[in-house]
This record gives structure tokens, sequence and C-alpha cells, in this order.
């Protein structure tokens, strides 16, 4: 239940529009309450509002959230509520995500904050307007693995949905009695065990080498591909570790798109790694703008808006 000492969560800031109010009877964002509209008093002609709910203070206060971050099973919980809660709203009009946990001690000290930035919000929403967030990532299969290339997508919330992947096929090099680190093995059989066991690092660093050079060719093809299509790019750093899988991450992309070219954008985008060995491709979307939505850093409200 709700009280007077409630904090106040920010999604997401969005145009005070119809159709944005119209996406928020019934919608339940993190610890299950209700989202809302935080409107200013007088907007102007570009009116834009908070995406808010109400949290309660024991878990989301400045001391608590230090420990909250600990917990990645909460964490995981506000990150899924927080997330449903823009794509939502993203599927009805133009939102601009605030990061997680963005809280606020009341109403009134988020309505400053949001009318301190008000004219950057409007002029970023009309930017984003009519467009969409794609990924695009690039991995390398590593030399020991036996899984093949294969494609994998997500689908998003606003356009179209669906996302391909796209894989090489088998190079033409490794003929059709194997890969050449499986030639490499049968010839071992006659050398002694530490010659044989060189033999094979080396055919796997050749292989791995010739996966990177592939890697940067498809590189250089999404880029070509995607400038076609796309308004802004932004290139987060590669993922690593259990976030990249049993891969290498090595190119980690996020585009702009217009909704009306989004299975354009697809289609030429599952040509990438076309031919070539060890490469996979994933591209995922459509998203609520995430990459392109952050604000400028509010003035004079150092301590009011919690972000961590």
């Amino acid at each position: 239940m709700n009280t007077d000492e409630d904090l106040t969560y920010v999604y997401a800031a969005a145009p005070d529009t119809q159709e944005v109010r119209a996406s928020l009877p019934g919608l339940r964002g993190v610890s299950g309450a209700p989202v809302s509209l935080l409107p200013l008093p007088a907007a102007g002609p570009d009116p834009v509002a908070f995406v808010v709910s109400r949290v309660a203070p024991d878990e989301f206060d400045e001391r608590t959230l230090k420990a909250r971050f600990e917990d990645l099973e909460w964490l995981e919980g506000v990150a899924r509520a927080h997330h449903e809660v823009v794509q939502t709203v993203a599927r009805h009009d133009t939102v601009l995500p605030l990061r997680l946990a963005t809280v606020y001690q009341d109403d009134d000290r988020a309505r400053r904050a949001l009318a301190a930035q008000h004219h950057a919000f409007a002029e970023r929403i009309a930017l984003l307007r009519g467009r969409s967030e794609f990924g695009v990532k690039l991995y390398v299969r590593s030399t020991g693995s036996t899984g093949s290339t294969g494609s994998t997508g997500s689908t998003g919330s606003t356009g179209s949905t669906g996302s391909t992947g796209s894989t090489g096929s088998t190079s033409p090099a490794a003929g059709p009695t194997g890969s050449p680190e499986s030639r490499e093995d049968a010839a071992d059989v006659s050398l002694s065990p530490g010659k044989a066991y060189l033999r094979r690092r080396r055919a796997q660093h050749s292989a791995q080498e010739v996966r990177h050079r592939h890697a940067q060719e498809a590189a250089e093809r999404v880029e070509a591909l995607a400038s076609r299509f796309s308004t802004q790019r932004v290139r987060h750093p590669a993922q690593r570790g259990a976030l990249a899988g049993p891969e290498e991450n090595v190119l980690n992309d996020a585009y702009l798109v217009p909704y009306d070219r989004a299975e354009e954008f697809r289609t030429a985008l599952a040509a990438a790694t076309e031919g070539l060995d060890g490469v996979r491709a994933e591209v995922t979307g459509p998203w609520a703008p995430y990459s392109f939505a952050t604000p400028p850093p509010e003035p004079g409200t150092a301590g009011e808006g919690r972000a961590p």
C-alpha cells in the first residue's frame, strides 16, 4: 500500500499524449505498483512527462540500494519490471528510458528535475520519433568449439517484431574430409606427444586467426549495410564472460532505425556473415531507444535523482 513517504520511481520520459496515457491503465511496474504519468503543471506546446510509480523507502533509499544492487535475484526482478514498463509505453509513442532505479524523494522533486530538463527531453523525443533501436552483435566461435553456428535473435515491442541472425558456411578450404584441425589430428599419430601437441596448437592458432579476419570482414559489412538504413550508431563494449557465452563477442553495436525500414534492415544484415566460417551474427530488436536516450546531466540537482 502506498504512503506519503513512498519514493517516486521514474522509468522514462515520454510525450504527454493520449497514446501514452492509454498505455498506462492496468500497467504494473517495480514491486507490482501501478504506473502513472507525472506531468508538469504548465509544459507548453511540447509537453513531456515522467512515467512513474511509487516504491517503498525501505527498498529504494540510497543506503539500501547499495546493498540491493549486490542481490542479483532482486536486481533481475527490478530490471525486468523496469523494461516491461518502458517497452509497453514504447508500443504507443516515443519514450526516453531512464537508468535503472532512478528514484526521487517525492513527486515535487521529480517534477523539478523534469522541468530542468524539459527542453532537452523534448528535443530528444523529436529526434527519436518514428525510430527503434536494433542491436547487432558478432561472435567468433573458438577453435575448440564443436557447436554449429546458428542464428539467434529476439523480438521487441515497437514496429515489427522478430529478429534475424546469420552465419557463415563451412570454409571451402576444409574440403570434404573435415577441418584443417582434424586433418592435423590424423597426422599426429606418427609424432611424439609433445610435437603432436605443438602442431595442434599451431593449427588452432592459425584457424582462430582466420576466424578473426572473417570477423573483421563481417564488421565492415555490417557497418556498410547498416549505414543505408540507420540514422545513428552507438558502439558498446564487447561482452565478456557469462554474457558472451562460449563464443567470443567481437562487436556489440546499437543502431537507430526508422520503423518503416526495420524489415529491410533485418534482411540486409542477414547477409553480413555469408561465406565467413566461424563467425555468427545476432540481430535483436526493435527496442525502445535505450542507447540513444540518455539526457545530459541535470543542472543543479545533484543528489536528488539517484541512478546507481
